[in-house]
This record gives structure tokens, sequence and C-alpha cells, in this order.
């Protein structure tokens, strides 16, 4: 499977389609907004004639623009505090080829429509471009951006990790990611294609960042334990729950199951901050954790989930947005209703052991001056 090809968000405006069921992003990018802040500060108080940002993996959809718009008011109310000239914008979207730009197009136009209305003469200048490719990989001239940020990406790999399957065989049957049916050398194998993938990560944006002032907001996915029952493990899991039941009833080919892994990993906070003091070119700055209820539209904090059914139904729902094309493109699109159908059910039955919740990793790194990353 050729990963950058078949993986998007399941586009439209219909109930499973991202644009319906991105709130849990929503949630990070508000929580990210005193970090957006933050940094504008420190990159304005050099008097900019242009402030360059990067959202890497963008996806399409309602939240596409909102760190924009955090960035648009910090400009404005830090330049209008000090009484300087406010530096042009120039903010690239990035995302894999198959991903819905003409939307992200379209809504910018409309986006700034509304924006010179609301702002006029006070209007913040800026300028929306379109980036296809894997962030896994250079995208940007040397020393050319300001900002980084990405939001729920970096948990996707760039790809299924390599030996799972050896000689005809495959090392994690029945399963579609780390399971507690997995072998210690599944989970070793996604350990380490995420620390692969990662270190790229940072190196591509050590090397494209500005010295002094270049700084990444990121946010995914990450693990406290394999055991917790908010965790990925049992998110995935009971995927593959649905899909063995198919198989037995000669739904779906045993052995199109048994060769399907996701390239996804939700690492712990050790792996992370392991892997940004291995690769060396950023320091760590502020590091938050925040949990987020698997049901995108329960904003209660307590543990009761009040309606077990409808939640199973909005995370199944969710769940179909971000890897319908990824699952269609393996095992065809004939068993997407009845594989998510039954991937509700099981979330349901899930909602009685406790509310479940993912946990949310917030980092923001500054990139080190030469003399810094050569010293560790």
């Amino acid at each position: 499977m050729n990963f950058e090809r078949v993986f998007q968000m399941l586009g439209g405006g219909g109930k499973t389609s991202y644009a319906k069921n991105s709130q849990l992003q929503e949630k990070a990018v508000i929580k990210i907004k005193p970090l957006v802040e933050e940094s504008i500060q420190q990159i304005c108080k050099t008097i900019p004639e242009k402030l360059v940002v990067a959202d890497l993996g963008c996806s399409s959809g309602p939240n596409t623009l909102l760190v924009l718009s955090q960035i648009i008011n910090a400009v404005y109310e830090y330049c209008t505090q000090s009484s300087q000239q406010k530096p042009e914008i120039q903010y690239f979207l990035n995302d894999l080829p198959n991903n819905d730009f003409n939307n992200i197009f379209q809504l910018s136009v409309q986006y700034e429509k509304k924006i010179r209305e609301e702002k006029g003469d006070d209007y913040v200048p800026f300028y929306v471009v379109g980036v296809p490719g894997s962030f896994y990989r250079r995208l940007f001239p040397s020393k050319s951006v300001n900002i980084f940020h990405s939001s729920y990406s970096v948990h996707w790999l760039s790809q299924v990790p390599e030996g799972l399957e050896e000689e005809g065989s495959h090392l994690n049957e029945k399963e579609i990611y780390i399971n507690k049916g997995s072998s210690s050398i599944v989970a070793d194998l996604y350990l380490k294609q995420f620390m692969r993938d990662f270190s790229d990560f940072l190196k591509s944006r050590s090397k494209e960042l500005i010295f002094g002032a270049g700084r990444i907001i990121l946010s995914f996915l990450g693990r406290a334990d394999w055991q917790s029952i908010g965790g990925l493990l049992y998110t995935w899991g009971l995927i593959a729950e649905a899909l063995n039941a198919m198989v037995l009833e000669g739904l779906v080919e045993e052995d199109k199951l048994n060769a399907f892994n996701l390239p996804f990993y939700s690492p712990s906070m050790e792996e992370v901050i392991s892997i940004i003091n291995m690769e060396g070119s950023f320091q760590l700055e502020k590091v938050q954790t925040f949990d987020s209820n698997w049901d995108p539209f329960d904003l209660s904090n307590d543990n009761f989930v009040e309606d077990k059914s409808l939640s199973g139904k909005n995370v199944s729902n969710y769940m179909r947005s971000i890897t319908e094309p990824l699952i269609a493109s393996h095992f065809g699109n004939d068993i997407i209703e009845d594989l998510f159908s039954r991937y509700a059910k099981n979330i349901t039955r899930h909602m009685f052991a406790g509310k479940p919740k993912f946990l949310v990793f917030i980092l923001f790194l500054k990139l080190k001056d030469e003399e810094q990353a050569i010293c560790g």
C-alpha cells in the first residue's frame, strides 16, 4: 500500500465527513493558543517585515484556518500595543497530495473577505499557499519559516512499520495495531518506525526554521500506558474485533485482515523526549497534556456516559472520518457501512467500563542556535 497515495481525511460535508467530526482537533487548537501568542510576541520584537508560518498536516474543513486566525489576532494585538507596523503573513498549508486543497482555498477566500470587512484599515495582510507532500521530508527552503504548527498529525507514520511481514507470514495476525495479542516484536517495530519518522520530521524542520525565532508547536495523541480503557490500543482493537467477526461470517478475507496494519503510533512522553534529545536540533520549552473524550461531542468532564449508544455512533463516525479511505483502499468500499455499524456497537459496549479518553500531548519546541546544536 502506498500510504501517501491513499491516506486522507474523508471529504465532503456528510455526517461521517471529517468536516463534521473534527471537534477533537478543534479542542487541541484552542489549547495551543497561548503558545501561538507567545511565539508571535517573541518574533514581532524584531519588527519583521514578513512572518512565515506553516501548518503541517492541515487537512480541510472548519479547523483549517483556526491557527491562522489566532496568529492574525496575536499580530494585531501586539503591533497595536507596541505601535509598530504589522508584518505581512505568509501562511503555508501542507498535507498529502490527496487532501482537499480546493476546499481550503475556498475557505481562505471567504475568510479573507470577512477579515477585510471587519478590520478595514487595520487589516493584517496574509497570503495562503498550499504545499502538498509528506512532512517527513523537506518542504521549504533553508531558514525560511518562523513557526511550524501541526495538530493531530505526527502520530501518523510515513508507512506501516517494516518487518511486520516476513517470508509471507504476518507477525500481527488478526490485529491492525499493537494489541494484547501482539508480540513484543510488533511493538518494537512500531516504536522504531516512529523514531525514524519523528527524527526525520525534526531534522527537516531544523533546516527550514529561521535561527533565533524558529519554533514548533505540536499536538498529537500519546499514551500513559497500554492498559488504559481510553488508550489507542482499545480504539483500534475494537475495529479489529469487528473485522474478525466479519472474517468468521465470510464477509472479509482472513488473509486481507492479516495483511492490514495501521501506519500509526501513540508514543509515551518518555519516548518523545528521548527522540528530541537524540536528534539534537531542538530544546523542549514546554510540555502539556490533556484528556479528550473519545466522543467528540461530549464536552463534560465527568466519568459517566449518559447515552452510550449515541456516543458509540459519534465515536464510530469520528474514526470513520479519519480512516475510511485507508480501510477502503485495502478491503474495498463494500464493507464500510457494516464495519462501522459493528464498531459503533463495540464502542457502546466499551462505554460501560467508564468514559474513555484520549491522552493528547502538546509540545513547544525552540530551535537551538548553531553553537547549541553542536554542543548538544
